[in-house]
Parts: C-alpha cells; sequence; structure tokens
C-alpha cells in the first residue's frame, strides 16, 4: 500500500523540502517565513509558530492532528513524540496506522497520494474524514462587532482598559466545540463565496428559509461581506482531522461591523452544521475547535481589542 510505505520511507529528500524557509522578523515579536511550498495552493505564508503558545512551543503548533481517536470513529494513531513530528527526524521505526473513512472511499480520488503533511507526522496515513489527498480548503468567515452596553456604548474591559470585541460562534454538531462557522471550499468556488455561503447557512439558517427571506438576507450579507475586510491568515491549520497525507487549510477573514447596524438587521439562527449560534466575548478564555482561538487572538491584535488580562501578554503584532 502506498501510503503505508510512505510512511515508512526515511524523509531525507521529500517534499517536505518545500517547507525549507526564510524566517523574516517583524516588529520583534512575530515570525514570518518566506513561502516555500510549492504544493499547497493556499500559500503557507504565515508559520506554524503562529499557532503555537506564547512560549513558542514548537510540539504545540502539531497538537491536535495526533490526538485519538481520529474524529468519527475509534481509530488510535500511533504515538509520536515531540521530538520525532518533523520529516527530517530520522525515524526508520515509523508505522502509522492506516484510516480512510469509507464514506470517503465511496467519493473519488481527486489527486495523487504521494504527498506529505508539511508540519510533520501525525501517526496515521490515509485521508480520515477528508476527501482529498494534500490540503483541503476550508474558509472561516470571522463576524466581528463592539460590545456596547443598553445606551449603546462600547464597553472596556476594567483591566486592560480595551474595548471588548465580540464574534459569532457556532456549536459544531459533531464534536460539540465552539467554533468559528465555516466551512469546505466547493470547486471551482471563490473563497468570498465560501466565506458568505457558510456564514449564512451556519450562523442565520440560510438553507431553510422562504423565497422572499432568502433575497431579503442575501441583501444584508451582501452589506456585510462587500465592505473592507482583514485576511486575518492564510495557510496550513493543526486539525484533529490531518493525516500524513491529508490536510486542512484554511482562509481566515474578518469582516467587522462597526457600528453595529449591519448585523442588527440579521437574526442568528443555528442551521446546517451548527447546534447553536451566539455572540461570544472575546478573550484568552476561549475554548475553541482546532486552532480557531489562534485566529481570534490575532483579530483581536489587529482591532486593538481586550485579549487578556495580563497586560504583558497584550502585545501587538502589526506585521502579519
Amino acid at each position: 500500500m502506498a501510503e503505508r510505505i510512505l510512511g515508512k520511507t526515511l524523509a531525507t529528500v521529500s517534499l517536505s523540502v518545500a517547507l525549507a524557509s526564510v524566517t523574516v522578523k517583524s516588529s520583534g515579536c512575530c515570525s514570518i517565513p518566506v513561502c516555500r511550498n510549492a504544493f499547497s495552493s493556499c500559500g503557507f505564508h504565515l508559520s506554524s509558530n503562529i499557532m503555537s503558545t506564547s512560549n513558542g512551543a514548537k510540539e504545540s503548533s502539531h497538537n491536535k492532528a495526533r490526538t485519538s481517536p481520529y474524529p468519527g470513529s475509534k481509530v488510535q494513531r500511533s504515538q509520536v513524540p515531540n521530538e520525532k513530528v518533523g520529516w527530517f527526524v530520522e525515524w526508520q521505526d515509523y508505522n502509522p496506522v492506516e484510516y480512510t473513512a469509507v464514506s470517503v472511499l465511496a467519493g473519488p480520488r481527486w489527486a495523487d497520494p504521494q504527498i506529505r503533511n508539511p508540519a510533520g507526522r501525525t501517526g496515521l496515513v490515509g485521508r480520515g474524514l477528508l476527501g482529498r489527498w494534500g490540503p483541503n480548503h476550508a474558509a472561516d468567515p470571522i463576524i466581528t462587532r463592539w460590545k456596547r452596553d443598553s445606551s449603546g456604548n462600547k464597553i472596556t474591559h476594567p483591566i486592560s482598559g480595551k474595548n471588548i470585541l465580540q464574534f459569532v460562534a457556532i456549536k459544531r454538531k459533531d464534536c460539540g466545540e465552539w467554533a468559528i462557522p465555516g466551512g469546505m471550499v466547493d470547486p471551482g468556488e471563490k473563497i468570498s463565496a465560501t466565506l458568505k455561503r457558510e456564514f449564512g447557512e451556519e450562523a442565520l439558517n440560510s438553507l431553510q428559509k422562504s423565497g422572499a427571506e432568502k433575497r431579503e438576507l442575501e441583501e444584508q450579507l451582501h452589506k456585510l461581506f462587500n465592505q473592507e475586510h482583514l485576511v486575518i491568515y492564510k495557510g496550513y491549520v493543526d486539525d484533529p482531522r490531518n493525516t500524513d497525507n491529508a490536510w486542512m487549510e484554511t482562509e481566515a477573514v474578518n469582516y467587522h461591523d462597526e457600528t453595529g447596524e449591519v448585523m442588527d438587521n440579521l437574526t442568528l439562527e443555528a442551521g446546517d452544521d451548527a447546534g447553536k449560534v451566539k455572540w461570544v466575548d472575546i478573550s484568552d478564555q476561549l475554548q475553541l475547535y482546532a486552532s480557531h482561538s489562534q485566529f481570534i487572538k490575532l483579530v483581536a491584535e489587529k482591532r486593538d481589542a481586550h485579549w487578556s488580562e495580563d497586560s504583558e501578554t497584550e502585545t501587538e503584532c502589526h506585521g502579519l
């Protein structure tokens, strides 16, 4: 089996060579590698360091991709210690479990399986729950507004002194975790269309609306998604569905409703893959699905909003 042979092959010469990058320092607080990943159409232009904890621990950038059991199954991954995650670390006895969900096997095979996870070993080969070998592209719309009191004034945090930002979060039906209401990019679909479609389906239950309701909803969504926005992150994400041969890449984009007037005309209603939906205050106490907490932190930094009660962690990074 090609995937098992791939898992045992030493990583001396592989597609991972494409990840060799030059790190550029920005404002002394964040590292951004120059992209040399030829096989990632999303563009791995942000380092996995961005997905790590504040102490820069390398293992934190590739944790969820090594968790067991694999989502939606009882499959246990082969254990991969932190020091052996990287493909360039010699490990002749590496013997990852092979797993591809039956639902995925029933679908078409789109791409060449001879490809490796750019972040390193996961303890599992095959596609798991992911439809494509290699990168599986998603889009995450982060819709924000300022938290306001009954008089319409922005609410500041008593310790940090910064305004509190809120974002629309959904509770996923599959795992019960709160998340950004994003989803997979359809073949041939533009990212901008995916962002709007997924938000409408998951946070506004657009699929269940009548024709007249859909037209009204589309008008409001047009106002929200056609304003200036910030691309927060674009590239590989640490996701529990990742394997050695298939992984998630996303584009997280922030659409901010400065006055709150647009979102006041939209009623949140969970739909599609969402069990619940609500506005959530942004802070470092958030526990979200996959790498979503890191995306939300970047939004708070970009908007100069409250994130942590610890002033030492309230550092901004304008180089992203």
